[in-house]
């Protein structure tokens, strides 16, 4: 079954702007199907997942781009990068737009290719798994603010649905009615994961790095701590630095990074904070396989905050936007969960497991500048949108 992806038409208007448009993120999150289903009838599709026409490609650039002709698809691009300067020299010999289109999951090594050959050519999109929207065939929905229009009319979800929501997670092959979750992420660990891993740095010892991502996955919502992190994996604090940075660029975490203002900087935590994209990926991670499981798990909290965050951020780069978000903590521990700027304005956000909050949840906003400072929400369980009053919203997460 497909579900309309918010993105779709981001590509349709950028295709007829750009001569190269580039969808970027994780493995299996859907990238070829998008194309697939808005494919138009001239243009070609190869894949360099095809082992005759990835040696073509490395081999013979020349003879690969005589043979196949744009408009073109090509799908898992990063794999021959000897393709890239044909690329430029085939859409700088042109003025027609959209002559091709471009699907890799190693943003590691494309964006190196795509700065040297293709800066100022190409649009770079990102996709991840479905957002809540898709799933419930709402792809037109807009990027989240907390200022929803008051008249807006949303589905909700029980908290049990949010937790079964999380637990299944978000990659499209699992709402085929046919794939077994726990049989799934696990080959997804070790088929496609464990895989771009060894295919950017040299793995000597898969059980180490299994080890460490599982550690991580406990610690999504968290402040990132190198240090603890690495102590626990039992490797140096640089190699837990740098596999958090390929977990970063493949898509599979987000660094969510600290706000700051001008009047309090000396008291702001300076690291950013952790939290996995797909929270069926975290949650398959730390052992948690069925909903009841999660709800009565010490993690519930954190993975409520997961969620959230990753739809969130999903909602803007589903939408062809970067998300201004972050979160605010002070030196005694004064936080808020999340701060978006948007429209000039600076929203504060709290993310709470409970069904009803009370205002004394958002008495950490008054850290944002009230010149500045937008509509505030707590994002909770709760199956109604309610005005606290005049500055702060009860928002159900199923809004995002």
């Amino acid at each position: 079954m497909y579900y309309e992806r918010t993105i779709s038409n981001i590509v349709k208007e950028a295709t007829k702007t750009f001569k190269v448009v580039m969808l970027t993120g994780p493995r299996q999150v859907g990238k070829s199907t998008l194309f697939d289903n808005i494919i138009e009838q001239n243009r070609k599709k190869i894949s360099l997942d095809d082992i005759d026409i990835l040696s073509l490609a490395k081999n013979d650039p020349n003879l690969f781009f005589q043979i196949y002709t744009p408009p073109l698809l090509i799908d898992e691009v990063q794999k021959a990068p000897e393709l890239f300067s044909y690329i430029k020299k085939i859409v700088d010999n042109s003025s027609e737009k959209g002559l091709f289109w471009l699907t890799g999951s190693h943003k590691f090594s494309l964006m190196k290719n795509v700065s040297e050959s293709l800066a100022g050519r190409v649009a770079v999109l990102d996709l991840q798994g479905l957002s809540q929207a898709e799933k419930l065939k709402n792809a037109t929905r807009p990027a989240f603010i907390p200022d929803i229009d008051l008249q807006t009319k949303r589905q909700t979800f029980t908290a049990k649905e949010i937790f079964k929501n999380i637990i299944k997670g978000s990659y499209p092959q699992l709402f085929d009615g046919l794939t077994n979750r726990e049989l799934y992420y696990k080959s997804y660990k070790d088929t496609y994961l464990l895989r771009d891993i060894k295919d950017i740095i040299k793995l000597e010892d898969e059980t180490i790095f299994t080890r460490f991502i599982k550690i991580l996955a406990s610690r999504t919502s968290q402040v990132l701590n190198y240090a603890d992190i690495a102590k626990d994996a039992d490797i140096a604090p640089n190699t837990a630095k740098a596999w958090i940075g390929i977990l970063q660029t493949l898509g599979i975490i987000y660094l969510l990074q600290p706000y700051f203002e001008n009047n309090i900087n000396k008291r702001l935590t300076k690291s950013p904070k952790i939290y996995f994209m797909d929270t069926g990926l975290c949650s398959y991670l730390c052992g948690i396989n069925d909903t009841e499981m999660l709800m009565n798990s010490y993690l519930s909290g954190a993975f409520i905050e997961t969620y959230a965050v990753s739809e969130i951020i999903k909602s803007y780069i589903h939408n062809g936007r970067t998300p201004n978000i972050y979160y605010l903590r002070t030196s005694n521990k004064n936080e808020i969960d999340v701060v978006l700027e948007e429209n000039g304005k600076v929203y504060p956000i709290e993310i709470k497991q409970t069904a009803t909050p009370n205002l004394s949840m958002a008495k950490n906003f008054k850290l944002i500048d009230e010149k500045k400072k937008g509509v505030g929400a707590i994002l909770c369980l709760s199956d109604k949108f309610i005005p606290l009053n005049k500055d702060v919203y009860i928002i159900p997460i199923s809004y995002i």
